[in-house]
């Protein structure tokens, strides 16, 4: 099998020096020209570009927590800080961030209290037997 392989490529080789297989289906215009040396540069630059806003933008997204913390003027700003940049590394602790940052849990706390006195507030239920009156 590999002596047929050799053999394909050394065919195809011999082809190739003689002119007599093309190796596009389709007219290349920019090739071997000063074009698409220009179109290199300008596909580099939008590609540098891409990778800078996509980072940037995510950088933005990232950051959310804090800026929220400082507008709220959160009492933890400290540890959301950290979460955020240990975030970087662990996404799941930037889920963490931002749930600490946007949920104000003094606010969540007395709704849990609330909820559970409640419960306590309500009398409990018990059934009295009606009595019945016979007529005769």
């Amino acid at each position: 099998m590999l002596w047929f392989c050799r053999l394909g490529a050394h065919y195809a080789a011999s082809k190739l020096t003689r002119g007599a297989i093309t190796m596009s289906l389709f007219s290349m215009p920019f090739v071997d020209s000063g074009v698409d040396v220009a179109l290199h540069g300008v596909a580099l630059v939008v590609l540098v570009g891409a990778v800078a806003a996509a980072g940037f933008g995510f950088w933005k997204v990232h950051e959310l927590p804090i800026h929220k913390a400082h507008k709220e003027k959160h009492q933890q700003i400290g540890l959301i800080t950290a979460l955020t940049w240990i975030g970087f590394i662990w996404h799941w602790v930037w889920v963490l961030a931002v749930m600490v940052a946007f949920i104000d849990s003094g606010k969540a706390l007395r709704r849990i209290r609330d909820i559970w006195r409640e419960n306590e507030r309500e009398e409990p239920v018990t059934a009295t037997p009606a009595k019945e009156e016979i007529s005769s």
